[in-house]
């Protein structure tokens, strides 16, 4: 346990922080599978039109490090080459 004051802040700080990342992360994941399931009903235009979003959403959450910008552009490309498949 947390002894000292400034440890009793970062405790409290840490934890408001935590919340805010674990919703972040949903939204993440959320926009990930929103996409998903418009690629598997094969509609491109539909998934083109929600491509420059999911690229918006994906890159402010690698800004906040919630995830590593890679991973991010990683994802980006990936969605991009199935959509060009469709």
């Amino acid at each position: 346990m947390a002894n000292t004051k400034s440890a009793i802040k970062r405790i409290r700080r840490i934890s408001r922080q935590t919340t805010v990342n674990k919703s972040r992360k949903s939204r993440f994941r959320n926009a990930i599978k929103k996409m998903n399931s418009i690629l598997e009903d094969k509609n491109k235009k539909e998934a083109l039109a929600y491509l420059p979003k999911l690229n918006s959403e994906l890159m402010k959450i690698s800004k906040t490090g919630i995830i590593k910008r890679q991973n991010a552009s990683r994802n980006v490309s990936r969605i991009t080459k199935k959509i060009n498949s469709l």
